[in-house]
């Protein structure tokens, strides 16, 4: 095969890479027809799942796997795909961050189109740095802080990042652009742009969802997303070189690659061609040293080369390639971070046991040790949630927590009939199971108390069962009784008043959505009584 052929392969590969994983993202979500006909009356043998492999890229993702089972001694469904990259990896190098990697493409693409570093400048920037060894700090403070119990690997994964930052941030913020344009044309006297809304709305809905999605702390996520995007207008491929874990560890077995790249020094007019085209700042000129764990394999220098002085060649030999420029610095930093994180984590309490009343996990999540142990943050629960109720973390699941799932019932509320967040989780800190598990359990995810100072009946003598209506369990959580009450104006009136039993409440939170009384609701989901934590109970 020739050098332009591999170059053609590797951005076709790119593209088709970068695509399914942008499919699978956007199918994450209920079907139109499912979506539609959504209701409380589906029957509970029916269990919903989606078709597509939805987690594909994050059982292709080795970090995930391997900081998944240094922190929760647990193999995650479908590790072989990423034990099937540290083998390619082995052979042949970095493929995966110049083939596969979807947010690797995007970041090529970005520090590619319309270059903002020319000429010397670009060759100047293509030199490696020290900066470099960022990443293998971070890696090393990331697989140490899982073996000590606290994964934090998902907040720089590549994988968990990208998906994480399109799903929460990219497809609401376009889909709530769109609605806002279509509602316009909506209420335009003009047939033809009323058409044009209601085709458009068709349109994007499978895209973007069906219904207006928001999600907490999404701006920061948003922005940090595109402050790494913009990095490479200054450094190309800055994430890639510099911050990357995944790459750091890919990295580190590529010193065993048999696929090496061969130079010529009495060939070389050093016209600095490589160089200028090199995406990881792999020193490929043959007056220097090749860095191997730099390399992405994307074949520009040997393609560019007019003098042909330098060539991809497989040799299988003992002696290994150059070994990775880790620092000691970096190593002991690593080590030091690592180990005090999971520390600080536990003095605020949260790693251990739940304090914060409004930390409210989704249905099935496993105690909040083992849950930590396992989480990635990648968001995927999040996005594939039909009633948009979970949102990530800020401060309620403490500094172990950050960006981890949690329920906000104001903004929604867990679906009495849905088990998607589980059936989507790729480590199991939220583990599979069916409806008639949940139902029949029951899964207690908290505890809905009632105000009266708020309850329009108890203190406004008005009347309203909203939330005995809308509550799911059978026989009803919520009751109501009618009893006499006095109006501030002195007549008697008889009122029902609703109760709540807290040992039938399954803290679904829908009550809470519903309630008339905006603000602050009547009547609030707490996490108390949930069943996944024997500490966390109601003394009834």
């Amino acid at each position: 095969m020739k050098v332009r052929h591999l170059v053609w392969l590797r951005r076709i590969t790119q593209i088709l890479f970068l695509c399914f994983f942008l499919y699978l993202l956007i199918v994450s979500q209920l079907s139109q027809d499912i979506y539609l006909n959504y209701s409380l009356v589906l029957s509970t043998d029916q269990d919903l799942r989606l078709e597509q492999p939805v987690t594909f890229f994050f059982q292709l993702d080795p970090l995930v796997g391997i900081s998944s089972l240094l922190s929760g001694q647990t193999l995650i469904k479908g590790f072989v795909w990423g034990a099937g990259i540290v083998v390619l990896s082995v052979l042949l190098g970095r493929v995966f961050c110049g083939f596969l990697c979807p947010l690797g493409t995007l970041h090529h693409a970005v520090g590619t189109t319309k270059p903002a570093l020319k000429g010397s400048r670009m060759v100047q920037a293509n030199q490696k740095t020290s900066s470099q060894r960022l990443k293998y700090f971070l890696l090393i403070f990331m697989l140490v802080s899982a073996l000590l119990g606290l994964n934090m690997t998902g907040l720089l994964d590549p994988i968990a990042l990208l998906f994480r930052s399109i799903a929460l941030v990219v497809l609401p913020g376009c889909g709530t652009a769109l609605r806002a344009i279509f509602d316009a044309l909506a209420a335009s006297d003009i047939k033809m742009l009323s058409m044009l809304s209601y085709a458009g709305e068709v349109l994007v809905s499978p895209v973007f969802g069906y219904t207006h999605q928001a999600y907490q702390t999404a701006w920061f996520i948003g922005l940090i997303f595109l402050v790494i995007l913009f990095l490479n207008r200054i450094h190309p491929r800055f994430w890639c070189r510099i911050l990357c874990p995944l790459g750091a560890l890919l990295g580190i077995f590529s010193r065993f690659s048999v696929l090496k790249l061969e130079k010529y020094p009495e060939k070389c007019t050093r016209c600095n061609l490589c160089t200028k085209h090199c995406q990881g700042a792999a020193s490929p000129k043959p007056d220097e040293d090749w860095e191997t764990a730099e390399c992405l394999m994307c074949f520009n220098c040997y393609n560019v080369c007019p003098e042909d002085a330098l060539a991809f060649k497989f040799k299988w030999t003992f002696k290994l390639n150059r070994q990775p420029d880790i620092g000691k610095r970096a190593i002991l930093g690593g080590l030091l971070a690592g180990a005090a994180i999971p520390f600080m984590g536990r003095l605020d309490g949260q790693m251990d046991k739940v304090s914060d009343p409004r930390l409210i996990r989704p249905p099935g999540s496993l105690p909040e040790k083992s849950f930590l142990e396992l989480c990635q943050r990648c968001g995927l629960c999040m996005k594939v949630c039909p009633t948009n109720v979970i949102n990530p973390t800020l401060a309620e699941a403490g500094m172990a927590g950050f960006w981890t799932p949690h329920l906000i019932m104001t903004q929604g509320y867990c679906e009495y009939t849905c088990t998607l967040c589980g059936s989507v989780c790729p480590t199991g800190a939220i583990r599979e199971m069916g409806v008639k598990e949940k139902i029949t359990q029951p899964v207690k995810i908290g505890s809905a108390y009632l105000d009266r100072g708020r309850c329009l009946p108890w203190s406004g003598n008005a009347p309203c069962i909203v939330c005995q209506e809308v509550c799911p369990t059978s026989p009803k959580a919520i009751y109501v009784k009618k009893d006499m009450v006095t109006a501030p104006a002195g007549k008697k009136l008889k009122v029902q008043l609703p109760y709540v039993d807290l040992q039938k409440c399954i803290g679904c939170g829908i009550c809470e959505n519903k309630c008339p009384v905006r603000g602050l609701p009547a009547i609030r989901t707490i996490a108390a009584g949930e069943s996944r934590s024997l500490r966390n109970q109601i003394l009834l």
